[in-house]
């Protein structure tokens, strides 16, 4: 027997859970790969790329597969040439049902390939994994949601509900120009939608490589950054002063370092770690009821906060990533900065955290600032069962004995414009993933069976709900 047809059932909570090892790619992935290669390999980060080029590419195959011109929408603005996106129509026939809105930005976080054990702009498979910038996040969805319109309108699907697809730009970098945004301010009719899927829900492989649950995510901690800044006369290194700029700010992050938010929970996040707690060892287990009980249990929050994805959705989250001091070695600074990123908990305003951060540092001297505010916070979208369900259903399908789970991101994705606007947007996407995949990092990978099942997953589930009632 090939290793192209053998079968490797990896066991799960009593059932049996088969995934294909080393198969050979059925035809329609072959053509998916192509566009997903050249989406890949279409740099866009902002510093040297191009999100408008990426756009054209993947409208002009969807105009290949018969989407007529009037629905394709391309929309970018004079400023920012470079940043623009490509909304995509399917009309459905019930002209009173909502559309489905299938969102993915296709902006990715810089690389160097200095830094790469290969190029980061040229996809290449590896050992059952797919490498490049973007190959995960959020090409790999992006390109799903191509593939999937090209594929409807190649078999002449005509769905009730109308399909709409967005393909944005600025989702990676705080300050730049975001296309979601843009659109749920300047053209809502173009994405006006009951819901809409996004990146962000997935599910979760352990290091053998098997699944631990299924996940969707319902809603997002809110991103905001941060400036501690000391300014100071400075002077010659000679005659060292005791208030010194440098000293002042690491005093300040020590104790930033040293704080803990307080312990909250969400109707998803209480959700997910009642559904959680079954399938946990059994200290976690323990840590999970006592922790739901008392949030101010300080044992079993201590326990649960050794796995950082457990304590990054636990309270808001606040962390040092840059630091900017001195203008000369042999002189006292006159200036310190650090930016500190903080993952506010759905009901905490950045106004509040950064009164938060004052009151620890307690120390005049330290200035905190918001240099930029990416979005407002945002509520999470409903618990809605016309959502959930079918999404829950299909999983117990094709991943049957698989735990399902309701997440909130520690990150931010671009729902936060569009949720608060009117369009509840869920992060589902039916993959597994194991971790380290080196999103944002280096080397960033995604599996390859991985991508191909969510490719699977989310064409039936998109027809799934554009012909789901009201």
């Amino acid at each position: 027997m090939s290793k192209a047809l053998v079968s490797v059932l990896v066991l799960m909570a009593g059932a049996a859970v088969p995934v294909l090892a080393q198969a050979q790619a059925r035809p329609d992935q072959v053509e998916f790969r192509a566009l997903y290669k050249e989406l890949v390999e279409t740099n866009t980060t902002l510093s040297a790329g191009n999100c408008t080029v990426a756009a054209a590419k993947m409208g002009a195959r969807l105009k290949a597969a018969g989407f007529p011109d009037g629905d394709l929408h391309y929309f970018s603005v004079p400023d920012h040439p470079k940043e623009g996106g490509l909304v995509a129509i399917l009309p459905g026939k019930d002209p009173k049902a909502k559309a489905v809105l299938m969102l993915a930005h296709i902006d990715v976080v810089e690389a160097k390939r200095e830094d790469w054990t290969r190029d980061p702009f040229t996809l290449v498979e590896e050992n059952g994994y797919f490498y490049a910038r973007g190959a995960a996040d959020d090409k790999s969805m992006a390109s799903i949601w191509v593939d999937s319109m090209v594929r409807f309108k190649k078999e002449g699907y005509h769905p009730r509900r109308t399909l709409k697809m967005a393909l944005t730009c600025g989702e990676e970098t705080n300050g730049a120009f975001n296309g979601a945004e843009y659109l749920a301010k300047n053209r809502r009719e173009l994405i006006d939608a009951a819901f809409a899927i996004n990146e962000g829900g997935s599910g979760r492989l352990d290091a053998n490589g098997k699944p631990v649950f299924s996940g969707i995510q319902v809603g997002e901690k809110l991103s905001q950054n941060y400036r501690l800044e000391v300014t100071n006369p400075g002077g010659h290194s000679s005659r060292p002063m005791p208030n010194n700029a440098i000293y002042h700010l690491a005093h300040a992050l020590t104790k930033v370092e040293a704080y803990r938010f307080p312990v909250m929970f969400s109707d998803t996040t209480r959700d997910y770690f009642t559904r959680l707690e079954a399938t946990e060892p059994v200290d976690q287990k323990a840590a999970i009821v006592a922790l739901l009980k008392n949030p101010q249990d300080a044992a079993a929050r201590a326990t649960l906060e050794k796995d950082p994805d457990k304590n990054s959705i636990l309270h808001t989250n606040c962390v040092a990533t840059m630091l900017d001091a001195g203008h000369a070695t042999n002189a006292l600074p006159q200036r310190a900065r650090a930016n500190i990123n903080c993952r506010i908990f759905p009901g905490t305003s950045s106004d509040a955290v950064l009164h938060t951060l004052e009151e620890v540092i307690a120390d005049p001297q330290v200035k905190v600032t918001m240099p930029e505010v990416r979005n407002a916070a945002s509520p999470p979208p409903p618990l809605d069962p016309k959502v959930l369900g079918p999404a829950e259903k299909l999983a117990a399908e094709m991943y049957p004995g698989v735990p399902q789970v309701r997440l909130m991101s520690a990150g931010a994705t671009d729902g936060a414009f569009l949720t608060p606007v009117g369009i509840p947007t869920y992060g589902i996407s039916g993959a597994f993933h194991g971790a380290g995949n080196g999103v944002h990092g280096l080397n960033e990978r995604i599996e390859v069976k991985s991508l191909y099942d969510e490719r699977d997953y989310l064409f039936r589930l998109v027809k799934i709900y554009a012909e789901a009632a009201d």
